[in-house]
């Protein structure tokens, strides 16, 4: 996060992105060609946010060759190390991005010691990795990279069949204004046309229009290159593969066929309940759970938002996310939340319009809306924190030691003490120590200076304590009062 990934695409592309999204944050997956020396270099910029670790898996699958941008000046993150491993496993080669190399404080040998412990080895140290440094902000190192890339290219001989049988990948899916489902996808191999029959997961269709990363309308795709395409039947799940068929029906039942699958999937996986499973639900009898309903602008951040609300589920508080999908909140999901008690709507790069925000006032559905990931998790956690049993903390108020006892019939032992820290009240628990060893922990009954009652003594000072039906008290002993607080707990 903030390491400039996008403003190095843009520096690539001169074009400005970055500034324009919501916290600069990339929330989807953007795809965009650059060319150089004749060649076109296909650029995936997957979004470096922790919850999108899902997505930057798929997105290093998709890839030949993976750049991790690393900022001169903050070094390996966490998240640094997780894309460092997604591209390790994805078995991509990967060239090292040192950004940031116009700061003062940027120091790229910390950078290349803190990636050497992981094992990524820089070439310059005997190692098989290649750190180049640049800067987005002044362009430096930027042609060095691309010329990296287009050897890399050339030593791994990277080539892709144009007649091979027509394989895409689906980076992102949404659906837009006027244009319904679409899907931004990049070839894998053959060649995609307008009016090829074509399914996705159990989307189907045939492509009515291809939409390249400048705007401009295609009529054909060749290998590594990227566009979005419409005329699916459904917005596709990013990550899955999409398949060019012979015709129209080939391609629709092959969707279905899938389709069918999965559900036969989820009814199978949702009305079978094993002893144990009951048993562990009525064990849950006082578990508190929140319906969620998650709607979001594209599949990747509904997906990532999704996975991220469930891994706060604790054995307290669950979140069950009821209803999600692609696209504005409609009326049926304000219906479903005000069915489901207190149930609440979550939009993610969505606002609710007229009609909706109405009947959610009318039936008092509440729906929060968020341009920021981090945002919406924060706002989570702190429902789920308020939910839970509060943590009931000791706050020691006062010391108190025996210096003499008085031994009174019909009383009971009165303790002569000094206060050694703090102050010593009535009415509130104490705690008799000896040797280290709480021996009674009670409340006092009465709290004397010299023959008055008193209602607190400070420290410095000296009093008579008498304590509820206890009278084993010895000199040497020391008397601890404190109280309860209760707190919030938090995630």
């Amino acid at each position: 996060v903030d390491h400039g990934k996008t403003s190095l695409l843009d520096a690539i592309r001169n074009s400005r992105v970055a500034s324009g999204e919501a916290g600069g944050i990339t929330q989807h997956i953007g795809a965009y060609m650059v060319e150089k020396n004749g060649k076109l270099i296909s650029f995936i910029d997957t979004p470096g946010h922790e919850a999108f670790s899902s997505m930057r898996a798929r997105g290093a699958q998709v890839t030949d060759i993976a750049i991790i941008v690393i900022a001169a000046d903050d070094g390996v993150k966490q998240q640094t190390i997780e894309a460092l491993n997604h591209a390790k496993t994805a078995g991509v080669e990967i060239i090292i991005a040192m950004n940031k190399m116009d700061k003062e404080n940027a120091n790229p040998d910390k950078l290349k010691s803190e990636c050497a412990e992981l094992g990524f080895m820089a070439q310059d140290w005997g190692g098989e990795y290649e750190f180049l440094p640049i800067s987005a902000k002044s362009g430096e190192g930027l042609e060095n990279l691309l010329e990296s890339i287009l050897l890399h290219a050339e030593i791994l001989e990277l080539k892709a069949a144009y007649n091979a049988p027509t394989q895409a990948i689906v980076l992102e899916g949404s659906i837009q204004k006027g244009r319904g489902p679409v899907a931004n996808i990049i070839i894998k191999q053959g060649t995609l046309k307008v009016g090829d029959p074509v399914y996705a997961g159990t989307a189907y269709g045939r492509v009515r229009s291809m939409v390249n990363d400048k705007g401009e309308n295609v009529e054909k795709l060749e290998p590594s290159s990227v566009a979005s395409i419409a005329g699916l039947s459904e917005v596709p799940s990013a990550g899955s593969k999409l398949f060019v068929e012979a015709n129209d029906t080939l391609a629709r039942e092959k969707a279905q066929k899938l389709a069918a699958y999965l559900r036969q999937k989820e009814l199978s996986k949702s009305t079978k309940v094993s002893f144990e499973e009951l048993s562990e639900m009525v064990a849950k009898g006082q578990l508190k759970t929140i319906p969620l309903i998650i709607k979001a602008d594209t599949q990747g951040s509904l997906e990532a938002i999704k996975a991220s609300v469930e891994k706060l589920n604790n054995n307290e508080v669950q979140v069950n996310v009821i209803n999600f999908g692609v696209g504005g909140i409609s009326q049926s999901d304000v219906e479903l939340a005000s069915a489901s008690e207190n149930s609440l709507i979550l939009g993610f790069g969505l606002r609710p319009t007229g009609i909706v925000k109405t009947s959610a006032k009318e039936l008092g559905v509440e729906i929060k809306t968020y341009s920021v990931i981090y945002d919406l998790l924060d706002d989570v956690k702190a429902l789920i924190s308020g939910l839970m049993s509060p943590l009931i903390e000791e706050e020691n108020t006062g010391q108190a030691e025996v210096r003499e006892t008085f031994n009174i019939s019909k009383v009971g032992v009165i303790a002569g003490c000094m206060v050694t820290d703090g102050v010593i009240k009535r009415g509130i628990s104490i705690r008799l120590i000896r040797d280290g060893v709480v021996v009674h922990t009670g409340a006092i009954a009465s709290l004397k200076r010299f023959k008055d009652d008193t209602k607190e003594v400070a420290k410095g000072y000296e009093c008579g304590i008498m304590l509820e039906n206890y009278n084993d008290i010895q000199v040497g002993d020391v008397f601890e009062s404190f109280i309860q607080v209760k707190k919030t707990q938090k995630i």
